[in-house]
């Protein structure tokens, strides 16, 4: 037993060391983000399955609409009340794509960018089971969560956290940014997005800072997608 302790504590420093080194191989500024959302069939990470698929990327500090994606996926899990928060019915889901087919198109991006999710925890634990259930090869990336960045900042003004306070619209209203249509794939990402920006500026974070500097804060992470 201390053996397998001993083996998960090198393991999670080895994990943590080669984290800090890749991201102080990147500055704000040339770093390539993209923002990826997902809209699911519940919130239980165990069952939960993928709705729609949206994304788009940013560098600079500037967002680049060209590079957006939205993907409806063809599935008959059971919606439960999801409907009425998304608008996805069965009717127009069954009109969607194959999800194995859109996780292919979905990788690259995964690979080639820092991921930005709100709440990434579970669109990972979503996107590993659909990984792993559509044999798709697995993959690693490195991600930001704006959520987490922002309970950073409100525990160290608020000793009790106001309920709601960490919402994307929430968030969103906190730094000033415009409301948006909520619960669309392609919106969310692209409020993610925005919403990553300005946390970047209220954390007084510079272009020419290195990635790391985020470390403290607890929001960045790495997660190996279609891992056992």
């Amino acid at each position: 037993m201390i053996r397998r302790w001993i083996k998960a504590c090198f393991q999670a420093f080895t994990s943590k060391s080669k984290l800090k080194q890749r991201l102080r191989e990147h500055d704000v500024y040339s770093t390539s983000f993209a923002a990826v959302d997902l809209e699911l069939t519940s919130l239980n990470p165990l069952t939960t399955q993928i709705t729609s698929v949206g994304y788009v990327s940013g560098k600079g500090g500037r967002i680049d609409l060209s590079s957006s994606g939205y993907h409806v996926i063809n599935t008959t899990a059971d919606l439960g009340q999801s409907p009425v928060i998304h608008g996805l019915t069965l009717d127009i889901l069954k009109n969607g794509e194959n999800l194995a087919e859109t996780l292919c198109v979905l990788a690259p991006l995964l690979k080639r960018h820092i991921l930005i999710f709100h709440n990434a925890k579970l669109d990972l634990v979503a996107l590993n089971s659909a990984f792993k259930c559509c044999n798709v090869p697995p993959v690693e990336v490195v991600y930001i969560d704006t959520l987490k960045l922002a309970l950073y900042q409100l525990n160290k003004q608020h000793q009790v956290l106001p309920s709601n306070s960490a919402t994307l619209s929430v968030c969103r209203q906190r730094l000033d940014l415009p409301a948006f249509i909520e619960h669309n794939a392609l919106d969310d990402a692209l409020a993610t997005l925005q919403l990553f920006y300005a946390q970047l500026t209220e954390l007084g974070i510079t272009k020419d800072d290195a990635l790391d500097c985020l470390l403290h804060t607890g929001a960045v992470g790495r997660f190996k997608l279609g891992s056992t």
